[in-house]
């Protein structure tokens, strides 16, 4: 496991801030790391960097133990973290350089640390700011910089703590592919509140709350085996009453949806048993000649997991 995280505890007085977490996370794979603000993610992210000493439990990053061996562990770690500190009177290319020789990334022409350094500089897009001081860039800049100098020494694992905070729409395209990239051959865990991110780059999902671990799987397992609640999208041809709906059994809430995609006939139904209301649909459509234009399931958004599952303990 590149990633290995057993009991994990980290307690501030009488508060846990993590509470006996545990969870892997293996060679290739890109998982998002979620929770409300004061989760507990950063802290945990800075326990298996070695940043920050737990109280009980265990972190391994390949197969090392974080506590008894940090600075080995720290050569197998690229970490971008929530505040990313620089040094704003350096220009790019000396920060970067700074960065790899602390790393000891090998300095001679045959291995390339100028190329190596190129290629980082390539591929977070930072070649037209190159040549600039840190302290004249732009927060999204920055955050490339950030990114560029956990990328420099090459390393197994990255944790990215925020990594598209600050950016632009297309600016978190480009870092979307980079990370995508990035986790073919690497161990990716990285947090993020923008959850369309998540959707997008990561299969599997860890949510944290309190401290404590609420949900480890799959994003199509958590979407569609772990919910409550379901949802049955139908469109009619001919106008039909919502309180129609509303009265059939097993319906939770019925809404109407009036978006450039759907128009006023069209409804979404909130259902324990999505079978039975689909049914029901099909029989006043049957009963009441009405002509159904679509009827289907919808699988929940990670939004919808994600309050459903720190909402719980509120």
């Amino acid at each position: 496991m590149s990633i290995e995280v057993k009991n994990l505890l980290k307690e501030y007085g009488e508060q846990k801030a993590v509470n006996n977490i545990s969870f892997k996370v293996n060679k290739g794979e890109i998982v998002g790391f979620l929770g409300p603000n004061g989760a507990g993610k950063s802290t945990t992210m800075k326990i298996i960097t070695g940043y920050l000493p737990q109280t009980g439990g265990d972190a391994y990053v390949c197969g090392i133990n974080v506590a008894a061996y940090p600075l080995e562990t720290k050569k197998k770690i690229g970490y971008l973290p929530e505040l990313n500190a620089l040094y704003y009177d350096m220009y790019v290319k000396e920060y970067l350089a700074f960065i790899a020789e602390v790393h000891k990334v090998d300095p001679s022409p045959s291995s390339g640390r100028q190329s190596k350094i190129e290629k980082v500089i390539e591929l977070t897009g930072l070649k037209v700011e190159s040549k600039k001081k840190i302290g004249q860039l732009s927060k999204g800049y920055k955050q490339r910089v950030g990114l560029a100098a956990a990328l420099i020494h090459d390393p197994e694992v990255l944790i990215l703590d925020e990594p598209t905070s600050g950016l632009d729409p297309n600016q978190i395209v480009e870092i979307r592919e980079v990370i995508k990239k990035q986790g073919s051959d690497k161990t990716v865990l990285f947090s993020s509140h923008i959850l369309q991110e998540v959707e997008a780059i990561c299969d599997r999902v860890i949510i944290i709350n309190k401290g404590e671990l609420v949900a480890d799987d799959k994003l199509s397992n958590l979407q569609k085996g772990s919910k409550e609640t379901h949802s049955v999208v139908v469109q009619f041809k001919e106008p039909v009453d919502k309180k129609v709906l509303e009265q059939m059994r097993d319906v939770i809430t019925v809404s109407q949806l009036q978006t450039s995609h759907f128009k006023p006939d069209c409804y979404r139904v909130q259902t324990a048993n999505p079978e039975i209301v689909r049914k029901q649909i099909l029989e006043l459509a049957l009963l009441d000649n009405l002509n159904i234009v679509s009827l289907q399931s919808e699988d929940q958004s990670l939004e919808d997991v994600f309050r459903s599952l720190t909402q719980k303990t509120e």
